[in-house]
């Protein structure tokens, strides 16, 4: 891909004709997303954006009031797919089947050390901490937060549980480890957070094991 970018460098620049939003959005979130899989966020200008994608620099920034919102945006968009959450039925299946995408992402990919630069970066950044909890973190916690809802309607979950704390539970340990890397995001860890939680880790009072 990072080759595909290059080259696009030296593309000719479009015509001006008026192009419907959603088309130049899209071009944006291409271009932004191969940068950032490819390179990370050091080399993502607006100026590099706009001479790749044919938008212009002004209309970049009428939608984007920052380096990290645009970086955050794409990002968003780069691995929506991937990280789609599936419906089998299955909610054990379904949440190690989306932490194991999740995970792979974040440790085998350069997506992970861009989302840990722009999480490092939203500490001192009003406005990129709004536009994160706005284009990712609330986004990716209501997705989470429908399928096992759905999950406690269908009666593998009991009922009265917080499902934004397993929220919390699941994903918050995985962004813990990325984020203090003492110990390693591996499929053991993802398996035995899912089976911790469904299966529950307290025995039995005395007297009624």
């Amino acid at each position: 891909m990072a080759k595909q970018a290059e080259g696009a460098d030296a593309r000719p620049a479009r015509g001006r004709g008026r192009r419907p939003a959603d088309e130049v959005r899209a071009d944006v979130f291409r271009v932004v997303g191969e940068i950032l899989l490819d390179e990370g966020i050091a080399d993502l200008t607006f100026e590099r954006v706009a001479r790749l994608s044919g938008v212009s620099k002004t209309t970049l920034y009428k939608w984007w009031p920052s380096k990290g919102a645009l970086a955050l945006d794409g990002y968003f968009h780069a691995v929506e797919q991937t990280l789609a959450f599936p419906d089998t039925g299955d909610i054990r299946a379904d949440l190690l089947s989306q932490l194991r995408a999740f995970a792979r992402i974040m440790t085998a990919t350069p997506a992970g050390r861009v989302l840990t630069e722009l999480v490092g970066q939203s500490q001192t950044d009003a406005d990129l901490a709004k536009a994160f909890r706005t284009l990712y973190s609330s986004e990716r916690r209501r997705l989470a937060a429908e399928r096992l809802l759905r999950a406690r309607e269908q009666g593998q979950i009991r009922d009265g549980v917080d499902v934004q704390v397993l929220v919390d539970q699941l994903w918050g340990a995985v962004y813990h480890r990325l984020l203090i890397p003492d110990e390693p995001v591996t499929d053991a860890f993802v398996t035995a957070l899912v089976s911790n939680l469904l299966d529950g880790v307290g025995t039995a009072p005395p007297g009624q094991q």
